[in-house]
């Protein structure tokens, strides 16, 4: 019927614009985690729930096709595909509920308050240079002398409260006029604290893990990744390079 196949397409138009506004709304939330926070946690729960929407997405697009097929004179086709989508949905579920038991912290929100750095720039009245250097400087000072980024954890709002400068003003500090965003910014304080661990010859026998874990990451890829990004090696070719050229 023309009507069926009417609501059928309708559906699937409806769902196909829910699906890129979901996306869409996942490319903001990356930048938000990274403009905000310090951990690896925010972008791990990031990239689960971007893994997450894409195996909807495809068995979404497995659907559609076993409709397509539907409505054709391969029936049969259609059939076997929605045998195949009653097989993988429960373990979708069980996958779901593995990482739902075993990671909560997954499936914590971001603050509904905050708002890209783009989006405060148009909102916030021009700031004098000169507070801008003032601001600059105290933040320096403070991660220079309190290593704030020893905390896995850490968030803008924390520093914000600690030097008394307010999150916007600290936001677009950090993640406009400097360039970076908040995580790479931390990052790269506790990259450079490794380094000096690393360049410590009474600390040869420390581990990379330890060193990772002493400086603030908690996780050993995020590590690498930071730290090959800010020395053009990872942590271990770097030690291997440092006992060479002290032969």
């Amino acid at each position: 019927m023309i009507e069926l196949k009417f609501i059928h397409w309708l559906l699937h138009l409806q769902i196909l614009f829910y699906f890129t506004a979901v996306f869409l709304l996942l490319r903001k939330a990356k930048k938000l985690y990274l403009e905000n926070n310090a951990g690896t946690t925010s972008i791990n729960s990031y990239n689960w729930l971007f893994q997450f929407t894409i195996v909807l997405t495809v068995l979404y697009s497995c659907a559609i096709v076993k409709n397509i097929f539907k409505f054709s004179d391969y029936v049969y086709v259609s059939d076997w595909i929605k045998f195949g989508i009653l097989i993988l949905q429960p373990f979708i579920i069980c996958w779901y509920l593995y990482k739902a038991l075993n990671d909560p912290g997954l499936f914590r929100n971001i603050d509904s308050k905050l708002k890209l750095v783009s989006d405060l720039i148009l909102e916030e009245k021009k700031i004098e240079p000169e507070i801008l250097n003032e601001d600059l400087l105290k933040l320096k000072k403070y991660m220079t002398d309190e290593k704030p980024f020893l905390d896995p954890a850490l968030t803008i709002q924390d520093i914000s409260k600690e030097i008394n400068v307010p999150v916007r003003e600290l936001s677009i500090l950090i993640n406009h006029q400097l360039g970076q965003h908040f995580y790479d910014f931390v990052n790269t304080y506790r990259v450079e604290n490794a380094m000096e661990i690393l360049k410590d010859s009474s600390k040869s026998k420390v581990t990379v893990l330890e060193i990772l874990y002493e400086v603030g990451f908690n996780s050993k890829s995020s590590f690498n990744t930071a730290f090959k990004k800010h020395t053009g090696n990872t942590p271990t070719e770097y030690r291997k390079t440092l006992q060479i050229n002290t032969l």
